[in-house]
């Protein structure tokens, strides 16, 4: 292939050329390549071909066996593991049977909720690279999915407790409907935005439609975020084929809008401005697919947006906003990045193309970078960001390989003791750049060719310095190392461990050191390696701190050169040990000499390299070993066991050896190689050239001669201690176990896995390649043997050795995980990996141009990532052995040997298939209360067990019927344990955590496992798939209805194992002296056991209804919401039937949408006329519960409940009555039993801090939609009696009931729901009088929650006497607001429904508007905001036959009129008290506008639209008003006044509103009152802020503004000159307006003007940012400077502009330089 043709797109070609379907075939959809680069893979085709037909031959049966668990799930995982290892290794056909399958299984409705999230997260996966498969290879029904959301995001049933789902969710269903998009069927549930160019024509339906709505809504509510989200999504899919131009000033003013930033001194914020702000991501994403295109607009307005905000980015400015703006920063590039890197380099596939017209050209790419504000790059961790742009030069900025040296060189004194973050990021700095340059002296090559390009004859010359810097930097560690030994000899203090800071420093050091030494050409090494190695061995270094940063500086230097470094380390350091353990007395010291311990861990150290390498000194090496490895001081055996361990290791793993960034290192002569080509190039995919060190047998053989020579003596001698034979020291066994177990994870991958019998009659396969199978004896089971002998003779004999234990239980873990690598630090370095890349990546081009270290580093982590990858193991008599023995160990009598036995217990339960079943009886044995012989300890380990890790099982809920029966009833009865003991509060504690756990970790678990027909016929097409396939018979039909059979089974099984869980956790409560803690813990395990496709037993059920009357408050919550669940089984369904709408009102179907009142919704409207009041009305009226229906449209099956005959029967006997139903219905007729519960109700619960409570709620009403008035008669006089309390609690109880009698009665006949009404309506008149402070918000719960989804016209004998008279004066204004606030929660719920009752409240409430009190003025305002709630303007929506906010509007500004006239100050001369006598209109008109005030305040948050037209016509009225200062003593009038305003200006205005605002704010500011004309300005900055494209993209607009700042710059009143100041320079600034000549000639010319002596003047400041014409107007401005005013603008100058003040300071000639520095400094300015 021609490198041109590379460049234009395509993946790299693979080795031999791309994959035919040859032998294997099939082609691969697209698999991990870097499996292809490790060395063993010829074998992995093989591997994988057979592990993919395992997985689809045995996934297939499972399903068509019906075998959901365990084959179908642990196939689905097998799956999961599969693509982790290969990637999507497997063809077309069967990447869609995949899908489709899994689909199917997802969406199985009766399926577990956490099998469906295993299903869920494969189906994720398996969608995700979304190239891969168009429409046309896949299409998906959307409807399951569609009704699983429904089902689970929006259950019905949920908040009753009867279906548990998991807090992930959300998230996976979201996920999933996200992947799942691509492949919808025709009709879309969530919009489709992605779609072939033609099927745009229909996008267009919803499209015009949502963005009429968006561009309509004013005040974001909810929804509007998920719009651009939408729209956001849209424009990405479809770049080019729609027009944004005509909303982008829209879309860029909201944007900005959202990003909430504080304008102004004194702004208030509507609080859900906040909480429903835009998500950036998608704004971000939104701007991005916009832009380019013919017009260019986007471009235009993003650098509007980042003027306007960049002063917000200044380092002196900080607050909530800074998150949001440092997102858009990030965000912004790399989503152009993403695009770019689709529209140049991405391969194309079947997704919408960008026509050429829209692709982003290299002038648009210019344009927006240019774009990002300056004062950030002056970090180091920016450059690290830009250095690989920056070392590849290319053709934006060819000389930025020249700055490279300077940089490094600078960075240097960052290597700083003292200081130590910026010691991490010089590092970090000096690494990055040394990986990506090779460090060679080029100097020479100038004298020898004459064809090189100025940069690059710089670049040879500059070469010659890397040797000083290498050496410099060396110098700068040896110095850091120095200091950290000085701190403090460490030898005398026994801190083991290094402190956190420096291990951090440690690492960085260690890892810029070996990246410069494998950088480095062969003559830099040799110096550096002579230099290193003189530091090393003319010193002593203590080995914690110090030793340990050398040492490895030393190996940094052997692994870049062994065969070179070896040769000067290994002999000295030999000979020194040598040297020194010559006698053998040493052999015996407790303390060892400094040298001897510093050679052995440099000599430890030194050892981790090439395996190949060490075989020269292999002699010299056994020696040292023979000589240490039994020293008395356990650091020597320490360092001298590592040294071993090292060993080991390098001869037996697989690694690459180098991680150099060109293939074959830098040792080539000048003439044939030129290093500085290579600068930042990428390491080449298909020609890595990986240097692999692959043991070779001498290497193998060497390593089982140190397993013999060092392992098996210590096991013969642990062998024999623990069958007693042979008696040793706690030290002698600690030395050998330390030994045993660096043999172990030495040589961890050359030993197999234990085998042995397995323990169930459960096999599974599993299988993994080990790379040398050694006919040997396995060490893994010898040392596995005689650990658990020696272990158990120490539990016997000498448990209190806590530290051997602590070995023991590391080498368990090891025995049974351990295969070469450990899971956590493979985690954590593949977290290092995806940063590094992250911070290097070319993200423009792709296609892994990642630099040749890197990739090396994936294909190992790839190959680490297989040896770990060995889920699902067969569990073996040995593994049983072992756990068990951790289980021991978890429950012995030291907590901290318990604590790490029970970490290694969970990993190990994780690991097996079926342990857990298998371990569980054993941790119960410990909590059985008939025991005698457990001690504290042993329960309290046994507890923990039972908790589980955050992160692991756990034990105590397992999602599985056969391991909860068991469990839960166990907790309950370990409380009759006798060692249980309620004293302790750590055992407390453990059970709190145990039930928290349980209750957050619960998820319904199944009943019903059963497959439908349509998914076992895909499953059969999967097992049949060919390509790759192994030979098996398929399933006979015989052997299909066992697998029916046995899954039915399995169903009776789990409602046994359900019902029997049940009954014993109801004996376990009910036992005789159990302590209460365990009963409520035993209760709350009950209540999760309801659920919604299974009554509960009946001995539950009176369980539940006896305990409503319990003693302890906690039970009683708990059984009010069980029996609210129990009656929501019970409910009998009710009879649907569908309508059609037209028909009743008798128009036609409106044939466009138009939203709002329409003659075909008329008939859902509350009409006093047609109310049914008779029978006969009633059961002919079609009642329609949902409050939405018909407004915007109908639905397209419209049902309604049918008539009272076909519904089920009310008014039944108890004979009628299912039994669980008598048990109710028993209770509840018990005169005794209701007294006792209305009792409890009606008891406080935490004063003050109790509310309307939904779960009692919902008791009521399912026990009168149950059993309709059975009841009331009981139920009445406690009624009555509780209505004429007016205590808190009692007045709160009776408002629950009423509300579930209220919503109970749904389905009652008319004759009982008018006697209900007979009931209600006195009681509620009598609440209603009683009211108070404390209830007032529970029956406004009341009445709302009544209210909620019903048809108005069946509550028409509320609605009457809620509107009887609302402000009747009789209980004070009090009582007058609260009934308001009632009512006001009744209407809301109504919506559009009820226009006569709103009308009729208006005409009620017009007269009164003028109210003296406050309390009842707000609760006004806020009945008003909803009155006219409905009066919206949005797209096609016919004008409401609800009140109308103009008209209203005229008829106030009417009563307003008087005080519009007068010209004066307006104070509030009212007092709060009414005033006998005829007040003036003045004062009636004040009372007024307090009370309009309120209402504007209390709609600025909560309507949807503002109606600006009518509200300008209060502007100049408050203007007036408003105070200047920041001032709390004002009083009420003008306090609120002022917040008005600044909720008013932040409005979004429509376009065509511009014009009529700035008329207004015109004629104010020539006002007379300055006030007015200073509050004008404030009110204009927000204003232009918040509408700022809005206002850009209307000419006149800004010649209107500008006009209007500049005249009042020469207002007569300072205070208006100043803040015209600040509001010019604030325009200035967001770059709303220049500073063109005009404007400038027109300030000279103010200048110029003379003053006398006295007065004040201030020509305004300047905007900051200095435009050259700046300069005249600073100058004008310094001749001013000894005015008699000095002017503020230069005393902030420098101040503002010092970070910029260099480019600033070209701007300016020399002489105006002089004058400005000397004006600075001069000392007006510190007079």
């Amino acid at each position: 292939m021609e490198p041109a043709e590379r460049a234009g797109g395509g993946e790299p070609p693979e080795p031999g050329g791309r994959p035919e379907p040859g032998p294997r075939g099939f082609v691969p959809q697209k698999e991990i390549v870097y499996n292809k680069l490790l060395p063993y893979a010829e074998r992995l085709d093989a591997e994988s071909d057979l592990q993919l037909a395992q997985i689809k031959c045995n996934l297939g049966r499972a399903v068509q066996l019906q075998e959901l668990w365990p084959g179908g799930l642990f196939w689905t995982r097998k799956l999961s593991t599969y693509i982790r290892l290969y990637g999507r290794k497997f063809s077309k056909e069967d990447h869609v049977l995949f899908i489709k399958l899994l689909y199917e299984l997802v969406s199985i409705p009766k399926l577990e909720i956490s099998m469906m999230q295993g299903f869920a997260r494969l189906l994720i996966n398996l969608l995700k690279k979304k190239e891969l498969l168009s429409r046309d290879d896949l299409e998906l029904p959307w409807r399951p999915l569609y009704d699983m959301v429904e089902r689970i995001l929006y259950s019905k049933t949920e908040h009753l407790g009867l279906n548990w789902f998991p807090n992930s969710v959300e998230n996976i269903l979201k996920t999933l409907v996200k992947s799942w998009f691509h492949h919808v069927g025709q009709a879309g549930l969530e919009l489709p935005t992605s779609g072939d160019p033609p099927a745009l024509a229909s996008k267009v339906l919803w499209f015009d439609e949502l963005i009429g709505l968006w561009v309509s809504v004013q005040n974001l509510p909810q929804w509007e975020g998920q719009l651009v989200n939408l729209f956001a999504r849209l424009a990405t899919d479809n770049i080019g084929y729609i027009d944004w131009d005509p909303y982008v000033p829209k879309i860029f003013t909201r944007i900005l809008r959202s990003l909430n930033l504080p304008v102004g001194s004194s702004q208030v914020l509507v609080p859900r401005f906040l909480t429903n702000a835009y998500d950036i991501g998608h704004a971000v994403i939104w701007i991005t697919a916009m832009m380019g295109g013919p017009s260019k607009l986007v471009q235009k307005h993003l650098a509007g947006l980042f003027n306007s905000i960049s002063s917000f980015y200044h380092p002196s400015n900080n607050g909530r906003w800074l998150n949001k703006l440092m997102k858009l920063l990030q965000r912004l590039p790399n989503s152009v990045v993403r695009r770019l890197h689709r529209e140049r380099y991405k391969k194309p596939s079947w997704l919408t193309p960008v026509p050429d017209s829209h692709k982003l050209t290299d002038q648009d790419v210019t344009d927006f970078t240019l774009t990002e504000p300056h004062q950030l790059t002056a970090t180091l961790s920016c450059v690290i960001g830009v250095a690989r742009s920056l070392v590849s030069g290319g053709r934006w900025f060819p000389e930025g390989p020249t700055h490279m040296l300077p940089l490094l060189m600078r960075a240097l004194p960052g290597v700083d003791p003292n200081d130590f973050s910026k010691c991490m990021i010089t590092f970090q700095f000096i690494a990055t750049f040394s990986t990506l340059v090779p460090l060679v002296d080029c100097s020479s090559v100038l004298q020898e060719r004459y064809d090189l390009t100025e940069v690059e004859r710089e670049l040879c010359s500059a070469t010659a310095e890397f040797e000083d810097f290498v050496l410099q930097f060396m110098d700068r560690c040896f110095g850091l190392i120095e200091s950290s030994t000085l701190e403090q000899t460490r030898e005398e203090t026994e801190t083991e461990k290094m402190t956190h800071l420096e291990s951090l420093v440690e690492l960085g050091l260690s890892s810029t050191f070996s990246t410069i030494l494998t950088q480095c050409s062969k003559e830099i090494f040799m110096v550096a390696l002579q230099k290193v190695f003189n530091f090393s061995t003319s010193h002593i270094f203590e080995t914690r701190v110090a030793g340990r940063m050398v040492a490895d500086m030393c190996r940094a230097a052997v692994k870049c050169c062994p065969e070179e470094s070896l040769k000067l380390f290994v002999p000295h350091c030999c000979s020194v040990i040598t040297q020194l353990t010559m006698n053998d007395d040493v052999l015996n010291d407790e303390e060892l000499d400094k040298e001897l311990l510093w050679n052995l861990q440099l000599l430890s150290e030194i050892t981790r390299v090439d395996g190949r390498k060490l075989l020269l000194y292999r002699e010299q090496l056994v020696k040292i070993l023979q000589r240490t490895l039994h020293l008395t001081c356990k650091q020597g055996y320490t360092l001298s066991c590592n040294l071993l361990h090292h060993l080991l290791r390098s001869t037996t793993l697989i690694y690459p050896t180098e991680y150099c960034s060109v293939p074959g290192g830098f040792d080539k002569p000048p003439s044939e190689y030129f290093p500085i080509k290579d600068w930042g190039k990428p390491g080449d995919l298909w020609n890595l050239g990986i240097q692999w060190h692959v043991p070779s047998s001498e290497e193998v053989s060497f390593a089982f001669y140190l397993l013999d020579s060092f392992l098996q003596p210590e096991l013969i001698k642990l062998q024999h201690c623990g069958d007693g034979k042979l008696e040793m020291s706690r030290d002698d066994i600690l030395q050998s176990l330390t030994i045993v177990h660096n043999c172990l994870i030495g040589s961890g991958n050359l030993l197999p896995p234990l085998k042995g019998e397995p323990v169930t009659n459960f096999t599974l396969f599993c299988n993994l390649a080990y790379i040398l199978n050694l006919s040997r004896e396995n060490h893994r089971e010898a040392i596995a043997r005689v650990i658990r002998k020696l272990l158990n003779h120490m539990l016997d004999n000498s448990e209190d050795d806590t530290k051997s234990l602590f070995l023991i239980i590391k080498i368990i873990g090891d025995l049974l995980q351990f295969q070469g690598s450990h899971k956590h630090e493979f985690d954590s370095r593949w977290k290092s990996f995806n940063l590094v890349k992250k911070s290097m990546e070319n993200r423009l081009h792709g296609k892994k141009q990642h630099i040749r270290a890197l990739l090396i580093d994936r294909v190992m982590l790839q190959h680490e990532l297989r040896t770990l990858t060995v889920e699902g193991c067969e569990y073996k008599k040995i593994h049983q052995d072992m756990i068990r023995d951790l289980l021991r160990l978890s429950t012995s009598s030291y907590s901290q040997v318990r604590n790490k036995a029970q970490q290694t217990f969970f990993a190990a339960l994780g690991a097996y298939n079926f342990c857990c079943r298998d371990i569980i009886p054993l941790v119960l044995e410990f909590l059985r209360p008939d025991r005698q012989d457990v001690t504290q300890q042993q329960f309290k380990g046994a507890l923990y067990c039972l908790l589980g890790n955050h992160s692991g099982v756990c034990l105590a809920n397992l999602h599985d019927w056969d391991c909860i029966v068991q469990t839960w009833p166990a907790i309950v009865s370990s409380g009759l344990s006798q060692a249980m003991s309620l004293e302790k509060p750590s055992i407390v504690r453990l059970f709190d955590d145990l039930a928290e756990k349980i209750h957050r970790q619960y998820e319904t678990i199944g009943l019903d496992f059963t497959i439908p027909k349509s998914c076992v016929a895909i499953a059969e097409l999967l097992q049949q798939s060919k390509n790759p396939s192994i030979n098996q018979i398929l399933l006979s039909p015989e052997k299909i209805k066992e697998g029916i059979k046995r899954q039915q089974e399995k169903n009776a099984d789990a409602v046994r194992n359900y019902e029997n869980l049940v009954d014993t956790l109801l004996d376990g409560v009910e036992q005789r002296n159990l302590p209460w803690k365990f009963e409520h813990i035993g209760i709350g395990l009950l209540s999760l056991l309801l659920r919604d496709d299974r009554v509960l037993p009946l001995r539950a059920i009176r369980f539940f209804v006896e305990n409503l009357n319990h003693d302890a408050i906690v039970v009683r919550k708990m059984a009010i919401s069980a029996v609210a669940g129990i009656l929501k089984q019970l409910k009998r369904t009710h009879k649907k039937l569908t309508i059609n709408p037209c028909e009743i009102s008798g128009y036609p179907k409106p044939t466009q949408i138009i939203a709002g009142d329409r003659p075909d919704n008329h008939w859902l409207h509350y009409d006093s006329k047609t109310i049914p009041r008779t029978k006969k009305e009633w059961e002919s009226s079609c009642f329609v519960e949902k409050t939405h229906w018909g407004y915007y449209t109908w639905p397209k099956n419209m049902v309604v409940y049918a008539g009272v005959e076909e519904q089920p029967k009310l008014g039944r006997s108890r004979e009628d009555m299912t039994e669980a139903e008598q048990i109710i219905f028993d209770h509840f007729s018990d005169p005794k039993f209701v007294e006792q519960l209305i009792t409890f109700l009606s008891l406080e619960d935490r004063k003050g801090k109790d509310k309307f409570n939904p779960r009692r709620f919902c008791l009521f009403k399912g026990i009168f939609r149950n059993f309709d008035d059975a009841f009331l008669p009981v139920l009445k006089p406690h009624l009555e009696r509780l209505v004429a309390d007016s205590h808190e609690s009692t007045q709160r109880c009776v408002a629950e009931i009423i509300a579930g009698l209220i919503r109970g009665s749904k389905h009652w006949t008319f004759e009982k729901v008018e006697k209900l009404w007979e009931l209600l309506c006195p009681l509620l008149r009598t609440a209603l009088s009683n009211i108070t402070v404390e209830t007032y918000n529970d029956w406004g719960a009341c009445i709302a929650t009544s209210c909620e989804s019903r048809d108005p016209r069946k509550l028409h004998w509320l609605f009457e006497l809620l509107l009887e008279s609302p402000l009747s004066g009789e209980g004070g204004s009090f009582v007058d607001a609260c009934r308001l606030y009632v009512l006001q929660g009744g209407l809301a719920q109504q919506e559009w429904r009820v226009p006569e009752l709103l009308h009729r409240l208006l005409k009620y409430l017009e007269p009164k508007l003028t109210q003296v009190y406050k309390n009842v003025r707000e609760r006004i305002g806020s009945v008003l905001t909803y009155i006219f709630m409905i009066d919206v303007s949005l797209p096609n929506t016919a004008p409401t036959t609800s009140p109308h906010v103009p008209e209203f509007t005229a008829r106030i500004l009417e009563k307003l009129k008087p005080l519009m006239d007068v010209d004066e100050e307006i104070q509030n001369h009212v007092m709060e008290e009414n005033g006998i006598g005829e007040e003036d209109e003045r004062t009636q008109g004040i009372k007024l506008l307090k009370t309009i005030l309120k209402w504007l305040m209390a709609s600025a948050g909560r309507s949807f639209s503002t109606a600006v037209t009518e509200q300008l016509q209060l502007l100049p009225l408050f203007f007036k008003i408003a105070p200047v200062e920041n001032d709390n003593s004002y009083d009420e009038l003008k306090r609120d006044a002022k917040l008005c305003l600044s909720l008013m200006s932040q409005g979004l205005l429509y376009p065509h509103q511009v014009p009529l605002v700035l008329q207004v704010l015109k004629q104010t500011a020539r006002s007379s009152s300055w006030h007015a004309r200073y509050t004008v300005l404030t009110y204009l900055q927000t204003m232009v802020f918040y509408n700022l494209f809005i206002f850009l993209n209307n000419e006149d607009a800004v010649k209107d503004i500008r006009w209007l700042v500049i005249s009042l710059l020469e207002d007569e009143q300072l205070e208006v000159r100043e803040m015209a100041a600040t509001t010019l320079s604030g325009l200035l600034q967001c770059n709303f307006l220049t500073m063109d000549s005009p404007m400038q000639i027109h300030f000279e010319q103010l200048c110029k003007t003379k003053l006398p002596k006295k007065r004040k003047r201030d020509p305004g400041s300047v905007g900051d940012t200095i435009p050259s014409a700046g300069n005249v107007l600073l100058m004008n401005l310094s001749a001013h400077l000894n005015d008699p005013q000095p002017i503020e603008t230069l005393s902030n100058f420098r101040r503002t502009h010092h970070d910029n003040w260099q480019e600033h300071k070209q701007q300016f000639t020399d002489d105006q330089l002089l004058v400005l520095t000397d004006l600075l400094v001069s000392p007006c300015y510190y007079a």
